[in-house]
């Protein structure tokens, strides 16, 4: 009989192949796929790079590229992450094959089975998932309004028994609960940061671009920003949702050495991230396509989310609570602790509606009188009557 290796032991079905079978079903209402609506994407700024691009720059597109990434484009994300503030000249930079394979790739060059790793509670699947594939123990810290848990984190990196290697905070409209760290709790984990420079920190950023309001622009700042040490977090985004999720472009900016091994790792995996989308993506910079959908984007996203909050408001049971993002897109949405969110998914999914349950954000997979709400995907006009069916399905269950 074959023996699968210690890393696939290791491995879980994810919630995401699930509900992302759900989010195709047309006939349900799916508040489970975190993605844009494909009305979204843009189609015609795509074609029209394309179009713009000389026999030499498509013929490149088609080959083969450097495992670190195609140079145009390691210089105009430069540029790009420059401008926001990051120090780029004091770190490495990669492309990845989306932000998925940046935390893939750290986890394999960092942890090794039995090691710890400080998570946020709740926290994003794929990064529950990367580090549990290579043996790791997670410990998730709660959120509260401000971010996670102060006093629980300093506990948590003190603790000499758990002696964690690595930290991964999502601090600006987080996957799954929408929260934005306030300042003082960025410079609060910071300074904790600072006393353990052994344990790695990795900041996962998809969403600051996507705020709602201008006068949030200036608390989406990534922690890499706001210390002079900014060199040594480990700094990942995507093209996913400024761009595309199937472009599958993302990108670690971190301590050189760490990249120089990621880099290593990413050879054997990929060779390298396409570089057809590599070249889209950095016209897509260059030609200054980016700042116009952004414009288009965070509106639109501000009130998809208002749609669902007035829904929430409108429908839900009084002893149910929900977060109010700012940006990005999700709420989280807590259930009375006697309530488990898989026997409201499963009313709900018989009613026409999906999300995603909570203890697929729990680091150890056991919490789950929470779920999480999608508002990028779904239609407008469809968002209300899904969330009347889930809070039909909640009354059902408390019956």
């Amino acid at each position: 009989m074959i023996q699968f290796s210690q890393s696939a032991q290791n491995m879980r079905s994810s919630e995401i192949r699930r509900l992302m079978a759900l989010a195709a079903d047309p006939t349900v209402i799916s508040f489970a796929g975190g993605m844009p609506n494909n009305s979204l994407f843009p189609i015609e700024a795509a074609d029209d790079i394309y179009k713009s691009l000389s026999l030499q720059k498509k013929q490149t597109a088609f080959q083969y590229g450097p495992t670190s990434g195609y140079p145009p484009l390691l210089e105009s994300l430069s540029a790009y992450l420059s401008s926001r503030g990051l120090p780029v000249e004091k770190s490495g930079l990669i492309i990845t094959t989306g932000a998925q394979q940046a935390l893939s790739l750290i986890s394999k060059v960092l942890l090794d089975p039995q090691d710890r790793v400080i998570t946020e509670f709740p926290s994003f699947i794929g990064a529950l998932a990367a580090f549990k594939s290579y043996g790791a123990i997670l410990k998730g810290i709660n959120l509260d309004n401000d971010g996670i848990d102060i006093e629980a984190f300093e506990a948590a990196l003190d603790d000499k028994f758990l002696k964690p290697k690595m930290v991964y905070l999502n601090p600006v409209f987080q996957n799954p609960a929408g929260t934005i760290y306030s300042k003082k709790r960025k410079m609060q984990v910071l300074e904790l940061m600072a006393k353990h420079p052994d344990v790695c920190l990795i900041e996962d950023d998809p969403y600051s671009e996507l705020y709602f309001d201008e006068s949030d622009k200036g608390n989406v700042v990534p922690l890499k920003t706001m210390t002079s040490n900014g060199s040594s977090i480990c700094y990942v985004g995507t093209f996913a949702k400024i761009f595309g999720p199937g472009m599958r472009l993302g990108w670690l900016l971190g301590p050189k050495d760490i990249v120089e091994k990621c880099e290593l790792a990413k050879q054997s995996m990929d060779a390298c991230s396409s570089t057809f989308n590599q070249v889209l993506a950095d016209e897509y910079l260059r030609q200054g396509k980016l700042a116009p959908y952004l414009q288009m984007l965070r509106p639109t996203y501000k009130r998809r989310a208002g749609i669902m909050l007035a829904a929430l408001q409108k429908f839900m049971p009084e002893n149910v609570t929900w977060t109010t993002p700012r940006g990005g897109f999700f709420v989280w949405v807590t259930l009375p602790e006697n309530i488990d969110s898989s026997d409201v998914f499963a009313a709900a999914i018989k009613k026409g509606a999906a999300f995603v349950i909570g203890n697929a954000f729990d680091p150890q997979g056991v919490r789950n009188n929470s779920f999480r709400l999608a508002f990028s995907h779904t239609p407008e006009e469809k968002i209300e009557i899904g969330i009347q069916m889930v809070a039909e399905a909640i009354r059902q269950v408390s019956k």
